[in-house]
């Protein structure tokens, strides 16, 4: 039996030596996670955190104790609206964590028959999407950021290509023009960096929004935006930005850090850079080991329960931790028995991610496309050199600096049918070689659908 004693102290200066909660959110959290979660599980199936200076919450490192609360939504409710200290003023509205937990009216934070209405929407919007049509064109958006670094023998995987690739493919299935295109790629990284211009980003990504929104209304298309507006569910213009704001989020910062833990699992791992194993072997070990949501899925128990030896009361803010709970040592004697995909990186239960199929499909493809364009890629420094950025939700490199030959880019076929067409596709046009330039902060968009101009 493992007692407290089996689980190594936390690192010198955590609070947890003095009794308080484990902090999730310093460098000393980002740096070595995996001790910070096996001190944890000495509390149990679920511990005492603090995700931001006074915003306290419970997570859970059980396996099968984030199974009993993801599975259960009778007893764990999603709407952020229960949050107990977010009500009584606890936590306030300007929180650094208030963004990821505040409530919105999107599948994410509603139970019962309004989250299967909106949850309805978006699966049913999803899914006419052709694989496909995306595989050919994540392939056109990884050929075109990778045009603009080739011949310069160096790149920031994680900034120039990773964190790029999922905005411009979103941009796309939404159908955004690129005066929108543009507000929506600015607007969502800024979220997400954080820093002085997260309030201007936020500003920016909400007006493209309603600008999107206001288009599709006018001009429908063949585009996600559209099939949601016309999907029997009837949604508001306002639950329409909240399920874009939702869809943009998930599908750009977690994609992101799949596609950078996959790639730096393919180049430092001598079981994948040696060509042993595949690129799909290579995100499913991310998403087991390096899970890019690290610890998410806010739940608040219905009335206050006991649950894994931890008195809970109504409204306590529970988190899971995909990353501790995948890495439960419970699971070792039986992980080599369970499906690959038993991890719980696209969560479980009612809320589990409705596009885990496109999401693995779009990190496989942006590897293979970057590691056949340039099969000599390598990283450019040791890997146990590289940084991870703070943060309690995350598992995400802060840069993936590498290195290869030179090379020219090649020039590109005219994109592919089938879905709806790039605006300013011209497919008797055969585009030439591109200059070497980054585009300009916020015209990534823009300068995507020119390159297919030339």
């Amino acid at each position: 039996m493992e007692t407290q004693s089996d689980y190594p102290v936390p690192p010198p200066g955590c609070p947890a030596h003095r009794g308080e909660r484990v902090p999730l959110h310093g460098p000393e959290f980002a740096a070595d996670p995996d001790a910070f979660y096996a001190h944890l599980r000495s509390f149990g199936p679920i511990a005492p955190v603090e995700l931001s200076p006074g915003v306290e919450a419970n997570l859970v490192t059980d396996y099968s104790a984030a199974l009993q609360v993801l599975q259960n939504p009778d007893a764990f409710a999603k709407d952020a609206r229960r949050w107990r200290d977010f009500n009584d003023g606890k936590v306030p509205q300007n929180s650094p964590v208030v963004p990821m937990l505040g409530y919105r009216p999107n599948c994410l934070f509603t139970d019962g028959a309004e989250h299967l209405r909106l949850r309805q929407a978006v699966t049913d919007s999803l899914a006419r999407v052709d694989p496909h049509w995306l595989s050919r064109h994540v392939e056109q958006v990884a050929s075109y950021l990778i045009a603009q670094f080739s011949a310069r023998g160096t790149v920031d995987l994680l900034n120039d290509y990773a964190k790029m690739l999922p905005l411009l493919v979103f941009n796309e299935l939404l159908g955004c023009p690129p005066e929108i295109g543009d507000r929506l790629v600015f607007g969502t990284s800024g979220i997400f960096d954080g820093g002085v211009d997260a309030e201007k980003a936020n500003a920016e990504l909400t007006q493209g929004l309603l600008e999107l929104v206001a288009l599709k209304r006018r001009q429908p298309g063949d585009d996600v935006t559209s099939r949601l507006m016309q999907h029997g569910a009837k949604l508001s213009d306002e639950e329409m930005i909240h399920q874009l704001v939702m869809l943009i989020s998930a599908g750009t910062e977690p994609q992101r850090n799949l596609i950078a833990n996959g790639l730096y699992l393919m180049l430092s791992d001598e079981q994948y850079s040696g060509g042993g194993l595949l690129v799909e072997d290579a995100i499913d070990d991310a998403l087991w080991n390096q899970a890019p949501m690290a610890n998410y899925a806010p739940h608040y128990p219905v009335q206050d329960t006991e649950f894994g030896n931890t008195r809970l009361a109504a409204g306590d803010l529970v988190l899971i931790s995909f990353a501790a709970a995948n890495t439960d040592p419970k699971l070792s004697s039986s992980r080599q028995l369970l499906s690959k995909r038993a991890h719980l990186a696209w969560s479980a239960g009612p809320h589990a991610c409705p596009a885990k199929d496109p999401a693995q499909l779009i990190a496989v493809t942006a590897i293979e496309k970057l590691l056949n364009q340039l099969p000599d890629i390598e990283l450019a420094v040791p890997a146990d050199s590289l940084t991870w950025r703070p943060g309690p939700f995350h598992r995400a490199l802060a840069a993936l600096p590498a290195r290869f030959a030179p090379v020219q880019p090649r020039p590109t076929a005219a994109p592919p049918t089938g879905q709806r067409q790039t605006p300013s596709a011209t497919p008797s046009v055969t585009p030439r070689s591109r200059p070497q330039e980054k585009p300009e902060k916020g015209s990534w968009w823009s300068s995507f659908l020119a390159w297919w101009k030339v």
